[in-house]
């Protein structure tokens, strides 16, 4: 089978033995890799003891044959798994199908079109669900105590509030926050990387830059910004299309 897929394999099978004398203890003695003691069955022990598999073939193994699943994870719905193992015996063999560069590209072209008009589709469907939840939030968010929303959709709620002087738009702040969507799952932490984020406001999404405004140095809030004032109708990441964002915000300094 002539395709470019081909130099990706290859490129594995080169660096598979360097990566195995990479792994191996070295003899002080000898000064090289220490080789593995055979079994019972005449094949080599890596060594390396792992449940269900006694040998260092069966590892290796294991180990490729994972490697290859998670690559595919995202596609695992559109694979047909019987052929595709059929594949790589074939190939191994030396008997696998002949298939032409052009032939594979053409076949491959129209799997990536469908493939995108597939993700398309439900990044549209989730954009929808994900606006539709948000508008029924902060409907009810906007009734809570203490919860004030301004002009432009932003709602906060004073948690503590500090004595010192606002940042301006062209302002550089540090700040400790936790970032969460709606149904609590934290996206980022300033707390859980163990110290607090230093950036200038005009590099981040208009619901940060206005709230930060808002808030003396020294002042703890809570943050409800609308996907129109985050990451959109695209989402990055973790955050998905239209996804509202939910964040706690201590404003510590403001950085001359």
């Amino acid at each position: 089978m002539k395709t470019t897929s081909r130099i990706a394999l290859v490129g594995l099978v080169a660096v598979l033995p360097l990566a195995m004398i990479a792994c191996k203890p070295i003899d002080k003695e000898t000064g090289k890799p220490v080789q593995g003691t055979a079994n019972a069955g005449g094949e080599a022990a890596s060594g390396t003891e792992i449940a269900g598999l006694k040998t260092e073939r069966e590892q290796v193994s294991y180990i490729i044959g994972n490697q290859m699943g998670e690559s595919l994870k995202q596609v695992k719905d559109e694979i047909d798994l019987k052929t595709l193992q059929r594949a790589i015996a074939e190939t191994l063999d030396d008997k696998a199908i002949e298939i032409s560069d052009e032939q594979a590209m053409k076949v491959m072209q129209s799997f990536g079109e469908r493939m995108q008009a597939k993700q398309l589709a439900e990044m549209q469907e989730k954009a929808k669900t994900n606006a539709a939840e948000a508008e029924k939030f902060f409907a009810e968010n906007a009734k809570r105590e203490g919860v004030q929303t301004t002009a432009s959709g932003l709602q906060y709620r004073v948690v503590t509030q500090g004595t010192g002087a606002k940042p301006g738009p062209n302002d550089t702040v540090r700040v400790h926050y936790k970032g969460t969507l709606l149904n609590g799952e934290t996206f980022d932490s300033s707390y859980d990387r163990g110290e607090p984020a230093q950036f200038a406001l005009g590099q981040v999404v208009p619901g940060w830059q206005e709230g930060l405004q808002l808030m003396p140095v020294g002042s703890k809030y809570e943050l409800w910004i609308p996907a129109k004032l985050g990451y959109g109708e695209m989402g990055t990441g973790p955050i998905g299309p239209n996804q509202a964002l939910v964040f706690e915000v201590e404003l510590q300094d403001i950085v001359k």
